[in-house]
């Protein structure tokens, strides 16, 4: 099964107030931010889909 990257809806993309920008939480190696950084990381192996009521349901 193929994982498609889609940024906006994944749980690992978070904004920092550091920075000022959106980041990938993960750990990427040097090869996996290159393709991050210009945009062609089309099938990323670390998308999780960021559901908010999911969490929410497991908080109640």
């Amino acid at each position: 099964m193929k994982k498609v990257a889609n940024c906006e809806y994944c749980m690992n993309y978070s904004y920092d107030e550091d920075y000022e920008c959106y980041v990938c939480e993960v750990n990427l190696d040097e090869d996996e931010m290159a393709k991050f950084i210009t945009n062609t990381f089309h099938e990323c192996p670390y998308f999780h889909y960021g559901d908010e009521y999911q969490i929410v349901k497991k908080q109640m």
